[in-house]
């Protein structure tokens, strides 16, 4: 699984930062990045909890 923060969409809520930080963490300008290439199996609930919860609507799951 990959997981992605459209920039342009992020408002810097940080829910998924909140929901799972070990994947999701703050970029310096106060936004959310994925800082894993590969999601590891533990985390994949969480992520896409994550980006249902997203406000803006901003995560990307490819579960491919």
């Amino acid at each position: 699984m990959k997981a992605s923060v459209d920039s342009d969409r992020c408002a810097g809520h940080g829910d998924c930062v909140s929901i799972c930080a070990a994947v999701f963490a703050w970029t310096p300008d106060g936004f959310a990045e994925v800082v894993l290439d590969e999601i590891p199996e533990q985390y994949t609930d969480l992520v896409v909890k994550a980006s249902h919860d997203c406000p803006e609507h901003a995560i990307e799951v490819d579960e491919g």
